[in-house]
């Protein structure tokens, strides 16, 4: 899939593997590819994080819950009923869009088991350190996070980075579009050298000068 839809592979020292995200519900074969490539296999996982309770970052996770024989994932706790459902966040119906996909069929996933609940401010034991940042409108528990000792920034889809292009995400696929675009604002305020999207391909230079032009630039549109 490229970088159309990311999932991230964190490794421990001890070769175990932390997941953040599992793509659409097709998405595990290819991320059993992406642990060969690693030399590693869904038996190494040891913990599957989820950024948010949407088809295209939980519809793989029932099914790698199985293959890696874990309990279950964690979640943010607004997410965390969404997630055990297996029905999708709402969208904002502010939005004609948003309106017309909210009446719509579908949009949902596996329902998948919670082990533990993920709460703002949090610092997970994984590879030295995986803090948590809540940063709601997306999804109500959207999660941005960032692993410390590589100063690497998840940003999940509080901003979308498609073609390289630095945007936000579709306003109809947002809980609150407004929501998204105001607490993404901790983004800029966070120390980082590295940005990851989950949808488009990170930037590894200037990171944080870039994301917090774009949050300065989106900001005046507004």
């Amino acid at each position: 899939m490229g970088d159309f839809i990311n999932s991230f592979a964190l490794l421990e020292g001890d070769g175990s593997v932390t997941l953040i995200d599992c793509g659409v519900k097709r998405a595990p074969a290819t991320i059993v590819k992406g642990l060969a490539h690693l030399g590693k296999s869904p038996a190494d996982v040891q913990r599957i994080i989820l950024t948010h309770a949407h088809s295209d970052h939980a519809g793989g996770a029932a099914r790698m819950v199985d293959e890696t024989g874990l309990a279950g994932v964690e979640v943010h706790t607004d997410d965390a009923e969404y997630i055990r459902s297996g029905s999708a966040s709402p969208r904002d119906t502010t939005t004609r869009l948003g309106a017309i996909f909210s009446r719509l069929p579908g949009g949902g996933f596996p329902a998948t088991p919670v082990v533990r609940e993920i709460t703002d401010g949090e610092l997970i034991n994984v590879g030295g350190g995986l803090r948590i940042h809540h940063t709601p409108g997306h999804s109500p528990g959207h999660i941005s996070l960032i692993h410390e000792p590589t100063a690497t920034l998840i940003t999940g889809d509080a901003i979308w980075n498609m073609n390289a292009r630095m945007t936000w995400p579709v306003a109809a696929f947002c809980t609150s579009y407004r929501q998204n675009q105001q607490t993404a604002q901790v983004l800029g305020d966070l120390e980082y050298a590295v940005a990851a999207f989950t949808h488009g391909p990170e930037i590894r230079g200037n990171a944080r000068e870039q994301v917090r032009d774009f949050l300065q630039r989106a900001t005046k549109k507004q």
